[in-house]
């Protein structure tokens, strides 16, 4: 008498070996999202800090010194209070995405597998162009559309 066959489990097919050497490049999905998060809410504080004025307070500005290759600036109002606003609570998400990423779990469990110094660079630094922690550029935008 034999005996049946066990049906396989599609979900222990896509687990990787037990025996798998660690791959610190295998980011887990909510630490792409920290870093979405973190890279959209840079642009967005770089897109509005360009349409601000130049000065957050009134200023009167100053002449440029073409001897001294020194541009000048134009007198200013400053920023409103809404404008302000704005772009504090842009800073304060900022600041709060970037600690998430820095301070994510992920990178203990690198270091504790003996990923250390320059390869642990490395892995933060593959982060930032990893596939989905990339937020869309202006040409994809148009490309999709």
């Amino acid at each position: 008498m034999t005996t049946p066959p066990t049906p396989k489990d599609d979900s222990s097919a896509q687990a990787a070996p037990a025996d798998a050497p660690f791959d610190p490049l295998k980011f887990p999905k909510n630490l792409l999202d920290a870093q979405l998060r973190e890279a959209t809410l840079y642009a967005e504080l770089h897109a509005r800090q360009a349409q601000l004025p130049w000065s957050r307070e009134p200023y009167e500005g100053w002449a440029g010194d073409p001897d001294r290759k020194r541009r000048g600036r134009p007198s200013t109002d400053g920023w409103s209070k809404d404008e302000a606003d704005t772009y504090d609570k842009l800073w304060e998400d900022l600041r709060e995405a970037t600690a998430a990423v820095q301070s994510h779990t992920w990178w203990d469990q690198c270091e504790s597998e003996g990923i250390k110094g320059a390869a642990l660079v490395a892995a933060r630094m593959a982060l930032k162009h990893a596939d989905g922690a990339i937020p869309l550029q202006q040409a994809d935008v148009e490309t999709a559309a």
